[in-house]
């Protein structure tokens, strides 16, 4: 009896690690190829370690010329990560490509702790992360790009920022959440856009080029190019139309 009763829990286990493998990596070998490279040489610090990695994980992922990775980054369907010449990936980074993929820009910078997390078994067509030149994303950011994510050029998120394209259904008192389905709409942020520590945007939104998004602020509908936006919801404080200067600061420059 003993026999019969364990067949069904070992099916079980052996259908959850067939799972947790298909959401790790494009294939079992995939999973373990990936797996031996970022083992074997993740975990190496200092230059010497981003020097080896610019070179060897290119066996793993797509990367156009050099890019600097450094410890510790968790990489996942790495085959789907495009990574552009120059671009840095920081200590403690985490990227989840599945299936549409990860893409970052010529010298664009993804900090310590940030997650880009694409995460998408619901086959949704729209789903990836698209992040383009010089642009910066802040310590421990998160990026949830199953509604597809686009940011432009010279785009900078400071830290704890959220940029989440996918929304929960709850519209049926009689069901839990969780069986009402997601949205999936997607969000789009032009070139130079600034968003502040801690601010939020949210599904279906476009933030428009050069805008500023206030620290703590929760973006629910389009944000117009070239304004202040700020509060809960954010709405426009200002328009950035050059004629507030204030005269009595110094400014650096690189």
């Amino acid at each position: 009896m003993s026999r019969w009763r364990s067949a069904p829990r070992t099916n079980l286990m052996i259908a959850n690690i067939r799972l947790y493998l298909s959401r790790q990596a494009s294939s079992i070998f995939r999973y373990f190829y990936e797996q031996f490279f970022l083992v074997l040489l993740g975990w190496i610090p200092t230059i010497v370690g981003i020097a080896i990695r610019s070179v060897l994980y290119k066996l793993i992922l797509r990367m156009d010329g050099f890019a600097a990775i450094e410890n510790n980054v968790r990489l996942r369907f790495a085959d789907h990560i495009k990574l552009g010449n120059g671009s840095y990936l920081d200590h403690g980074a985490y990227l989840h490509a599945c299936p549409n993929g990860i893409e970052i820009g010529e010298r664009s910078i993804v900090m310590h702790g940030a997650i880009l997390h694409v995460y998408n078994f619901r086959g949704m067509p729209n789903s990836g992360i698209k992040i383009g030149r010089d642009s910066l994303v802040g310590e421990y950011s998160i990026i949830r790009g199953q509604g597809g994510v686009t940011i432009g050029d010279r785009v900078y998120t400071s830290p704890f920022t959220q940029i989440i394209s996918v929304n929960h259904i709850f519209d049926d008192p009689n069901r839990p959440f969780v069986e009402q389905g997601i949205t999936a709409e997607g969000i789009v942020i032009e070139d130079d856009v600034w968003l502040g520590a801690g601010s939020i945007v949210t599904d279906g939104v476009r933030v428009g080029k050069g805008a500023v998004v206030a620290a703590g602020a929760v973006v629910t509908q389009d944000v117009p190019p070239h304004t202040v936006v700020g509060g809960v919801p954010a709405k426009v404080l200002r328009e950035i139309d050059g004629k507030t200067i204030k005269a009595d600061r110094t400014i650096y420059h690189l």
